[in-house]
């Protein structure tokens, strides 16, 4: 099932998501859900608060950046992307380290927007996959930020937080339109300033 992508503006996409356990009703359904939400919106990753849960939860395939023709990814990298699939539950950053490096990033809960980010180039993660068994797993370059990007939306964080004030004030009139729903996007949203019967 296709679910909305909660819009920039809402309060769930800047809280700290809370740990699950086992018991969580339907996480099989909701992780099926998910997949088949981002690859809807042509993303390649998408957290739980972004379909407005705010549960410590992402999935991740970054199989297109393998299939882009960027100079930038080496033939290495590129065969550890196509097989980059994973459900993240629960996760801890261990370690960032490396020194940090600009990717320009996007967010399906910030469509039309993409801006120049600096992050670390390794990380070192623990986490639980869909059938509760825990890694502990160091990733490097493209994967690495992809997980840090989605990371951060279970830390209550946005890539737009990581912008010069001079930049995101030059943004402000472009995030305030994704609030209020004023854009054109081709997969399912759910805006914050259309809650409660208000256009």
């Amino acid at each position: 099932m296709i679910l909305p992508i909660t819009a920039y503006g809402d309060p769930v996409l800047l809280k700290k998501a809370q740990p699950i356990d086992k018991d969580y009703p339907n996480l099989s359904g909701l992780i099926n859900d998910m997949f088949e939400t981002m690859y809807n919106a042509s993303g390649v990753g998408i957290a739980a608060p972004q379909v407005g849960l705010s549960i410590r939860l992402f999935v991740i395939d970054a199989k297109p950046f393998a299939d882009d023709d960027d100079d930038e990814v080496s033939e290495a990298e590129s065969k550890q992307l196509k097989a980059f699939k994973r459900v993240f539950l629960n996760a801890e950053i261990l370690e960032q380290t490396g020194e940090k490096w600009a990717f320009t990033e996007g967010c399906l809960s910030i469509p039309d927007i993409r801006e120049e980010v600096m992050r670390p180039a390794n990380i070192k993660i623990k986490y639980y996959d869909e059938k509760w068994v825990e890694h502990i797993e160091e990733y490097t370059g493209l994967a690495a930020r992809v997980i840090q990007h989605e990371y951060d939306h279970i830390e209550g964080k946005l890539f737009t937080d990581y912008l010069n004030p001079l930049k995101k004030a030059m943004l402000r009139g472009r995030l305030d339109s994704i609030t209020k729903g004023a854009i054109k996007v081709d997969y399912k949203m759910k805006f914050p300033a259309r809650k409660k019967g208000r256009r």
